[in-house]
């Protein structure tokens, strides 16, 4: 397909886990481009937060950082260490 090729940190892996672990129910997905705000309480919004273990963008190359909830769930899924809806719109994620 194209060249684009984004990158994001590993811990993401294993830091996005740990959250939806103490979570403990589903979240939303959120999924957004760098460039558009993210929705508040959604995979999205964490995989850019300061607040996160990772101390914001988990996506390693500005302009490309975002997505985190389009790319990063799947991951997990074929992990087996998250359950992630595929429905039209409006999909969840927990951890397994």
């Amino acid at each position: 397909m194209g060249k684009t090729e984004l990158k994001y940190q590993l811990r993401a892996l294993d830091d996005l886990h740990k959250m939806l672990k103490a979570k403990g129910e589903w979240m939303p997905l959120g999924s957004a481009d760098e460039q558009k705000p993210a929705e508040e309480g959604t995979v999205e919004a964490w995989g850019r937060s300061p607040k996160n273990p990772g101390g914001g963008w988990y996506g390693l190359k500005k302009g490309l950082r975002g997505r985190f909830a389009n790319y990063i769930p799947p991951i997990m899924e074929a992990l087996e260490l998250a359950e992630v809806e595929h429905n039209s719109k409006n999909n969840r994620m927990r951890a397994l």
